[in-house]
């Protein structure tokens, strides 16, 4: 279930931190976000996800490791809001 000031997952599927297996991660920890940014890429079905974020903030925590599935629901980020 997701929590607030968390970014959860909308779908199933494969989370990925970064566009392209050689590109630089979407965001890191610590980092600052704003809303509408793109956080990382859910696949599902070989469909690349854009997942953004609904509020503004800053990373705390990446609680999912790159290439990891993903349920409906669950927690990918910790975010501190603004």
């Amino acid at each position: 279930m997701c929590i607030r000031d968390s970014i959860c997952s909308p779908i199933v599927g494969t989370f990925y931190r970064a566009p392209a297996p050689d590109a630089m991660p979407y965001v890191k920890t610590g980092q600052s976000i704003e809303t509408g940014q793109v956080v990382c890429i859910v696949e599902a079905m070989k469909v690349m996800n854009e997942i953004k974020s609904d509020f503004a903030g800053v990373v705390e925590e990446i609680l999912v490791e790159n290439g990891d599935p993903v349920e409906f629901g669950q927690r990918m980020f910790k975010v501190r809001k603004k």
